[in-house]
């Protein structure tokens, strides 16, 4: 078991909410996380047919036989709880309190809004960051961490991760496609997810992977909601402000684990990852997934965006904060090239030099000019220096709403 990092404010909510959902993908941790942050709540499975059933058929007596707070695992299996869980959290006199995990956001999310809006505070539990993992755990080497990625399970039993996630994905497949979607072909949605990942870390123009996997372009919007209200997948959009330039609009993909998406691409051994011509794609989505997950541990939505206008200027990486932009280069090489900084020197002189970044491969930390180098395995000293304004918060006795 591994200490995550949004426990300090999940405790803290836990004080004023009598309800918590962590949301996120499958093997994710939120069950574990759940059980040690809350050791004296009593626990139910909602995977179990004997639990569900009576959850399903008579959810007010099934609540009602629950004496204390309790954690409700799998909550997507039973929606029809959710009016019945108003009742309870609404009456002053109940103070019980539910904690409720699940890894279909969009099912979730619906029901939220629709019976809980106001009265729940939800956290998107996703897989590891890198400084979760203790030291004696760490892979010695980028690109064992970029075949591992970085779900817990891998780690705690020293699983092989592409046998690990060939099995994740089958379930997957065979088990949450099957609610979130009626796909008569799951190979055809095989060779779609398939097809997103060759495209990793580009714009998701759907309509070239409509006409590759053989489905109409709604087909391809629609189920590439699916894999991102399942957590396999999440969109980065571009930043707007124009600075009198055409820029962009259509978002890149990417995944949120770098394992899974090499096991989609077959990429099993450190020497195919080494000449993979996606290898720089795939650092880069280690990178933007690496800091949209330590946001979401602060318990924030993510700032973030690239940059790119048509006449070849591009960002890889930008953090919205508020009265400035912070431009980050991400570059998979391990030796550091001066030519990377061209970009981020054009982009910080549109915002009266304001400090840019890089994140590379290689292993050192310096600073050159006004940019500051970070090494593969120090994204979370750049995240705690970058959103540092949400540590402070954090310190203080009112959590942020997510």
């Amino acid at each position: 078991m591994f200490t995550r990092n949004s426990s300090e404010l999940l405790l803290k909510s836990a004080q004023k909410y009598k309800a918590i959902a962590l949301v996120g993908p499958r093997q994710s941790g939120k069950t574990t996380l759940a059980k040690s942050c809350f050791p004296d709540h009593d626990y139910i499975s909602l995977e179990s047919l004997d639990h569900r059933a009576r959850a399903s058929e008579d959810p007010r007596f099934f609540l009602k036989s629950l004496t204390k707070s309790t954690i409700l695992d799998e909550v997507q299996n039973t929606p029809d709880l959710f009016s019945y869980l108003q009742e309870i959290i609404d009456d002053k006199e109940d103070h019980r309190q539910f904690i409720l995990t699940g890894s279909n956001s969009f099912s979730l999310n619906e029901k939220i809004s629709q019976s809980l809006a106001g009265r729940i505070r939800i956290f998107n539990i996703l897989p590891l960051v890198l400084s979760e993992l203790p030291q004696d755990h760490q892979p010695d080497t980028l690109d064992s961490l970029l075949l591992m990625g970085l779900y817990p399970r891998i780690y705690d039993e020293k699983l092989n991760p592409y046998e690990w996630f060939e099995s994740y994905y089958q379930t997957y497949l065979q088990k949450d496609i099957k609610t979130l979607i009626n796909v008569s072909d799951s190979l055809q949605f095989d060779r779609f997810v398939r097809l997103c990942a060759g495209r990793v870390g580009q714009l998701g123009d759907y309509s070239s992977i409509a006409t590759e996997a053989g489905i109409t372009h709604p087909t391809a919007t629609r189920w590439s909601s699916v894999l991102e209200s399942s957590f396999l997948t999440f969109r980065l959009p571009p930043h707007f402000k124009n600075f009198n330039k055409r820029v962009i609009k259509t978002p890149k993909m990417y995944f949120y684990d770098t394992g899974l998406l090499c096991q989609l691409l077959k990429v099993t051994t450190h020497e195919q990852l080494m000449v993979h011509p996606l290898r720089g794609e795939i650092f880069e989505n280690y990178v933007v997934a690496e800091v949209r997950k330590h946001y979401f541990n602060y318990g924030i939505e993510p700032p973030l965006y690239f940059w790119r206008d048509a006449h070849g200027h591009e960002v890889d990486l930008i953090i919205d904060k508020g009265n400035h932009l912070i431009p980050i280069e991400i570059k998979s090489g391990q030796t550091f090239q001066t030519s990377w900084l061209k970009t981020l020197n054009w982009f910080s002189k549109l915002q009266s030099d304001i400090p840019s970044y890089v994140i590379y491969g290689g292993d050192d930390e310096f600073k050159i000019k006004s940019s500051t180098v970070y090494n593969w395995s120090s994204i979370a000293k750049f995240c705690e220096s970058e959103i540092k304004t949400v540590c402070q918060y954090l310190k203080s006795d009112r959590p942020k709403r997510i």
